[in-house]
């Protein structure tokens, strides 16, 4: 048990304590306010503070974790050895700088709450975090933190033996597109014939017809391949159905298909899965609501793990209104545009909430990879697995949960320029 001195016991303090302690170190830690029960404690213990009481494991606090509300912070970037870091606690601190407000920052995406331009869909742009501007938004530098200040507590407290957490994968599937041609209706059918037919697309053409003719399978049911692959290699694979109205940004086949219900019942029988919000959910909970409802009478069980169709959400408002309808994890933490650790850890976290100060049980899983934004970047399919292979490796050094995006098409061979299959394939290989 390592003990905490602090001259005040904040919900900020204890929220960001635990996280770096108990989920990332995996050490129990208990709070104390009294001197003399500190200096008393033969076990490790941290002092955390603005003076040292003696010769104690010091850290100088900043004051974010004492506050209360959103204020403005000038953050000026330093490193720790190799590793950026804020928010600098000078001389006397045993590390040169405070880890706990730091990681505080970044997890509860202080920054989000404050003025900031949103881009084309109302989303908080990743070039205006302060990770991707300090060059260290492709590493989980809060993990990257805890383990440096762990190594420092071991050579104080040789004799304490801290646990090790063990590395996991989670892939994640978004269904946003069930199919490439069935149950699209009529009108879009013709639409997509005559797209392919001003593209002279006659391959397409052809394959299009042997599926609505139900010569061939349809490119994107991928699905029996998907739970193989989860199968083979004992990975955690999370299903998110899309089931909304038809929209110009949610084209998925429609939510009364009897083709599509049984299709994510039959998945569901066999990996867990979450529901995909429609695009124009992000602060609307009375839709979010209608979407919940509508799903759950499929499924016949309640749905309480979320992502949002393009990653569209606003901190705090739409995790706000997950918790207000039951959810209790969601999978949207990450940038649509960017690889990488948006809230800069890849352990899982709870949302703190910053209007009210408190932890919510909200279970925030962050993702570093998307197919999509890969896809975009134009990489051949040996450039995207050395990208993939060098962020799970960011995590694997702190033995984190490394989470990927990827869609059911993304195994097709119509939507990419090389073979993704075998790409996502050596993506779970080895962990």
């Amino acid at each position: 048990m390592l003990l905490i001195y602090t001259h005040k016991i904040t919900p900020r303090l204890t929220y960001i304590f635990k996280h770096i302690f108990v989920r990332i170190l995996q050490t129990p830690i208990i709070f104390t306010t009294k001197v003399e029960e500190f200096v008393a404690h033969n076990g490790p213990k941290i002092t955390y503070n603005k003076v040292p009481l003696g010769k104690e494991f010091f850290i100088r606090n900043h004051d974010l974790l004492f506050d209360q509300g959103i204020n403005d912070r000038t953050i000026k970037l330093g490193l720790w050895e190799d590793t950026p870091c804020f928010f600098p606690t000078g001389e006397k601190s045993s590390i040169p700088f405070d880890i706990f407000a730091a990681s505080f920052y970044l997890i509860t995406r202080y920054e989000e709450y404050q003025p900031h331009v949103a881009d084309k869909h109302g989303r908080f742009s990743a070039n205006q975090s302060l990770a991707f501007q300090g060059d260290f938004l492709e590493k989980p530098v809060v993990d990257i933190w805890a383990y440096k200040l762990l190594e420092r507590l071991k050579i104080k407290f040789p004799d304490y033996e801290f646990p090790t957490r063990n590395f996991r994968v989670i892939s994640t599937i978004n269904v946003n597109e069930a199919f490439a041609y069935k149950n699209k209706g009529l009108i879009r059918n013709i639409g997509s014939f005559l797209s392919d037919l001003f593209k002279f697309n006659f391959k397409g053409i052809a394959r299009h017809i042997a599926v609505i003719l139900r010569i061939k399978d349809d490119p994107f049911d991928t699905y029996e391949r998907l739970l193989e692959l989860r199968k083979q290699y004992n990975v955690r694979t999370v299903f998110f159905f899309l089931f909304s109205e038809y929209t110009t940004f949610d084209g998925n086949v429609s939510r009364t298909s009897n083709q599509y219900k049984l299709l994510i019942k039959s998945v569901i029988d066999y990996a867990p899965f979450g529901q995909l919000f429609s695009y124009y959910t992000m602060t609307d909970s009375k839709k979010l609501n209608k979407e919940i409802n509508r799903f759950e009478n499929i499924v016949n069980m309640p749905v309480n793990k979320s992502r949002q169709h393009y990653n569209r959400f606003e901190v705090p408002k739409t995790y706000q209104n997950f918790i207000d309808l039951g959810i209790i994890e969601d999978y949207s933490m990450g940038y649509y545009t960017h690889s990488g650790f948006r809230a800069s850890t890849c352990t899982p976290f709870y949302f703190y909430d910053l209007d009210y100060e408190i932890k919510t049980p909200l279970l925030v899983y962050p993702f570093a990879v998307n197919d999509d934004v890969l896809q975009k970047q134009e990489f051949t399919a040996k450039e995207t697995l050395l990208k993939i292979k060098v962020l799970k490796y960011e995590v694997q050094k702190v033995n984190g949960t490394f989470i990927s995006v990827f869609h059911n098409s993304s195994l097709s061979d119509i939507q990419r320029k090389e073979n993704w299959d075998t790409l996502y394939e050596k993506m779970l290989q080895n962990g």
